[in-house]
C-alpha cells in the first residue's frame, strides 16, 4: 500500500491542490497529514483531491478544530490531537506534529523511533524534511507541505517494504 505524507500546509491552497493531484496520480491509498492544515477549506481540498482515505493529527496552528472535524467527518477522514497510533497496510504508524521548538521535536521523534514500538514515526512542525531509520523504524518528516519556509515537499511510503522517498512539489 502506498501512503502519501504531508505536513504544515498552512493554507497554501495551490500547493495543497498540486500535492493532492500527485497523490492521486501515484496511486496513494492513504493520505496522512501531520498537522498545521489551518483552515477547513484546505483540508477539504486535500480530502477531495487526494482521492484516498485521510488520517491526521492537529498541529499547534490548527485553531479551528471544530471546522476541521466537520470537514473530516464529511469526507470519512480521521483527525485528532497527537500523538496518534494508527495501523496502515498492517503496519503501526505513530503520527505526531511537534514538541515545542524544532530541536526538541527532532530529539523526541528520534527517541520515539528508537523505542521500536512502531514501524514508522511520522512528524511535522519543523518544516525540514528528514528521512532516516532508527533501529529499523522509519523516522520521517515530509518537510514543508505548504512551502512557507522551504521548498514544498511531501513523502511517499510503501507499507510493504517500509521504504520511503521525499518528493518536491512541482
Amino acid at each position: 500500500m502506498l501512503v502519501g505524507v504531508v505536513s504544515d500546509t498552512h493554507d497554501s491552497l495551490g500547493v495543497v491542490e498540486r500535492v493532492a493531484r500527485a497523490f492521486r496520480e501515484t496511486g496513494v491509498e492513504v493520505v496522512v497529514h501531520l498537522g498545521d492544515v489551518i483552515a477547513p477549506f484546505t483540508l477539504k481540498a486535500l480530502a477531495e483531491g487526494g482521492g484516498a482515505r485521510l488520517e491526521g493529527v492537529f498541529g499547534n496552528n490548527d485553531g479551528e478544530k471544530i471546522g476541521l472535524l466537520k470537514v473530516a467527518l464529511a469526507y470519512g477522514a480521521n483527525i485528532s490531537d497527537p500523538p496518534r497510533s494508527v495501523v496502515i497496510g498492517g503496519k503501526r504508524f505513530l503520527l505526531v506534529h511537534g514538541f515545542g521548538d524544532p530541536q526538541s521535536t527532532v530529539e523526541i521523534a528520534k527517541a520515539l523511533a528508537e523505542s521500536g514500538r512502531w514501524h514508522a514515526v511520522l512528524y511535522g512542525h519543523t518544516h525540514e524534511p528528514l528521512l532516516t531509520y532508527r533501529r529499523g523504524t522509519l523516522l520521517l518528516n515530509p518537510g514543508d507541505g505548504g512551502g512557507t519556509l522551504n521548498k514544498p515537499s511531501f513523502a511517499l511510503v510503501d507499507t510493504e517494504t517500509m521504504r520511503a522517498r521525499l518528493v518536491q512539489v512541482e
